[in-house]
């Protein structure tokens, strides 16, 4: 997938230059990014949130909570202030909106009353695109997170695409196998500001794994470094 503003180019389908395109056809889209923490949406998808902004797209970063159990030694209440900043530094250099759902790192809830609020966000909200976790998880909170996301993007009628991202995999995500990449080589640096926002989690060593998987992604796409994502299609596949 294109990873600059070049006439004509797209990422995940969407234009990234609006004056390119037709008069008719011109839209502002919005991109909505759903992670269960603070540095999550940075994490996994925090290039694509970069470039979608630079086109001048929307992009809401919504965290399912505020990473109250993310610092260790340090009660919850003081550890998401803390977080909570950090996260409003990141979105300024991404240029996202910020979203914070009131659920607690830890010990996230899928159950009725939750299924509600993620689906009363997204109908608030209607977004274009969401990129959220892939379900299958070793982080409970991640693959709660996934499945709230699924359950509201099929009980508003699916008016959404849904795009899955990965969370260190081969620790955390599971049996993820892509279907897009996204070239961020050209917000690289932008990224990784966005991310060092989040001092209290030690990023050195949180990309002792996302720095290769970049890498790695970039590798499938002929490029320096990539994002990549699997989209949740509507069709079934038939047996011969």
């Amino acid at each position: 997938m294109a990873g600059t503003a070049a006439v004509g180019a797209t990422v995940l389908g969407v234009p990234m230059n609006l004056n390119a395109q037709e008069p008719g056809q011109r839209r502002r889209r919005k991109l909505m990014v759903i992670g269960a923490h603070p540095d999550d949406p940075e994490t996994c998808a925090g290039g694509t949130m970069c470039l979608f902004a630079e086109a001048g797209h929307e992009v809401v970063c919504v965290y399912l909570t505020r990473g109250e159990a993310g610092i260790e030694g340090m009660g919850p209440d003081e550890a998401a202030a803390i977080r909570v900043k950090e996260c409003t530094r990141a979105c300024e250099i991404t240029g996202a909106r910020h979203i914070f759902m009131d659920q607690i790192d830890g010990n996230t809830e899928v159950n009725v009353k939750r299924y509600k609020e993620m689906r009363d966000l997204l109908e608030r909200e209607k977004p274009d695109i969401v990129i959220t976790h892939w379900p299958i998880d070793s982080h409970r909170d991640h693959a709660a997170c996934g499945m709230l996301v699924l359950d509201a993007w099929r009980r508003v009628g699916r008016t959404f695409t849904l795009y899955y991202c990965e969370a260190m995999s081969g620790t955390q995500s599971q049996m993820f196998h892509p279907t897009h990449w996204v070239n961020i080589e050209s917000v690289l640096d932008r990224k990784h500001q966005a991310c060092n926002c989040h001092v209290s989690q030690h990023m050195d060593d949180i990309y002792l794994w996302h720095g290769p998987m970049e890498k790695f992604r970039g590798l499938e796409c002929r490029c320096e470094a990539a994002e990549a994502f699997a989209i949740h299609t509507t069709g079934l596949p038939t047996l011969p």
